[in-house]
């Protein structure tokens, strides 16, 4: 059955103060899981100096993690809408912990990989829930909210990158993993305590002309039924390839263009290539998630994907040809990564408008599950580059993105706007065939 918001409770006064609160520790949960993704590319190669797995075999455990933590998500928020976010949160923080330290006595692929499921399963419990709260709390902000939430994901790993590979220097991959992992888990585990989702129906802003709201909340069933959703998670899919392809494989490509202990210089800071681009994508990613958001809630959605997956395809093309110059890939990379982070504030943003916010958390979740698919292309990126170099990889993901860019104009905004309001005429037919018999059958 198809539910209108029509009846939601307006009456009540939003605590503004409380949402906001409830919205920053999303973003501390989220910073604190953002170096099981983020953070992963300083330990491959440590981890194959030690064991000799080669890279492939370890990028493995990275898409084995990306793949739990994303197709889990719709589980874990059924388990969120029947029990509340504060349980899954808590579940969360004891598996990220758990995973870090499994990975530090991981002395076996098995193991690694062990690892990374239960990694996923545990940040995919975090970041699910958070973005469906942050959904549910600001249905008048959904761009800016879920580009928050995310931007804890896509910045949180900055402040640690230089520890992380300043510990792994000098004590070792290992102890970075155990004393990393134990601290994030204790965190999110804490605050967990404290997230709650609202406890009245927010309603959203009336229909905007750039941003057309549903008035109705589709049930998971009835999303996975519309041809809007799979266009979307394809577009999802097309994206996230390129960028879970680089966020892994980054410290792998500066090594093999041989600039990563590289000095470079820039705005009075001097800092290894590698290191330097690290920690400039981690700030741009975390900047450009709620920045895009705030602008999709403005332009609409899709006029803004078309603006990042075009940025993005252009600083791949970047890449290709001139990656191998060290400002040049600093630079390159920290646009790009400012533009592909927004994936993860759109997209959530873009769900919710389409089918409403009372299933948000697991209509999301099921969408985020795209990014799980786009993990799949991450080991193949290790054998293409091998056989044609990176230069292949790069144009690849160059077309994807561009493709994306055309797709989210030209075939997502009509579709969606068309699915919106071919299901309210529906509904209002619906309504009033329904009253028409109710009233005959009062007359007779």
């Amino acid at each position: 059955m198809i539910s209108s918001t029509d009846g939601a409770v307006t009456a009540a006064p939003l605590r503004t103060s409380f949402r906001w609160l409830q919205l920053g520790m999303g973003i501390v949960c989220m910073a604190m899981i953002a170096n099981l993704q983020y953070g992963w590319t300083l330990f491959v190669d440590p981890i194959d100096h030690e064991h000799h797995w080669g890279r492939a075999a370890i990028q493995l455990a990275f898409t084995i993690f990306v793949v739990t933590e994303t197709w889990l998500v719709p589980v874990e928020a059924w388990f969120v809408d029947k029990y509340g976010p504060r349980i899954v949160i808590m579940f969360g923080g004891v598996m990220i912990a758990l995973s870090w330290v499994l990975n530090s006595y991981a002395d076996s692929l098995p193991l690694l990989y062990t690892a990374a499921v239960v990694g996923g399963m545990g940040a995919g419990a975090v970041y699910g829930t958070c973005v469906g709260n942050a959904l549910k709390w600001f249905p008048d902000r959904r761009g800016l909210a879920a580009g928050a939430t995310a931007a804890g994901f896509g910045a949180g790993a900055a402040l640690t990158v230089v520890p992380i590979a300043t510990m792994i220097v000098t004590s070792g991959y290992q102890h970075a993993f155990l004393t990393f992992g134990i601290g994030q888990g204790v965190i999110v585990f804490v605050l967990a305590f404290f997230i709650q989702p609202p406890r009245i129906s927010i309603p959203p802003k009336k229909k905007q002309l750039n941003l057309p709201q549903t008035k109705i909340d589709f049930t998971p069933p009835q999303v996975l039924r519309a041809p809007i959703f799979w266009v979307m998670y394809l577009v999802f899919v097309m994206v996230a390839s390129g960028g879970l392809m680089t966020a892994a494989q980054i410290a792998p490509i500066a090594h093999d263009f041989k600039i990563a202990d590289t000095p470079v210089s820039l705005a009075g800071f001097q800092m290894a290539a590698l290191t330097f681009a690290i920690s400039l994508d981690r700030i741009f990613d975390g900047f450009g998630r709620p920045f895009f958001g705030f602008v999709s809630d403005t332009i609409g959605r899709e006029h803004t994907m078309f603006i990042a997956f075009g940025t993005a395809a252009l600083m791949l093309l970047t890449l290709s040809a001139y990656g191998h110059i060290p400002i040049v890939f600093v630079l390159a990379t920290a646009v790009y990564f400012g533009v592909f982070g927004e994936i993860y504030s759109l997209f959530p943003a873009t769900c919710g408008d389409t089918f409403g916010s009372k299933f948000a958390t697991t209509n999301n979740g099921m969408l985020y599950t795209a990014k799980g698919t786009a993990s799949l292309l991450v080991p193949l990126a290790s054998v293409i580059s091998t056989a044609y170099g990176w230069k292949a990889v790069f144009v690849v993901a160059v077309a994807l993105n561009a493709t994306a860019a055309l797709m989210a104009l030209f075939v997502i905004k009509p579709l969606r706007r068309s699915f919106i309001l071919g299901k309210e005429a529906e509904s209002v037919d619906t309504a009033t065939a329904s009253a028409k018999t109710s009233a005959k059958t009062e007359t007779a």
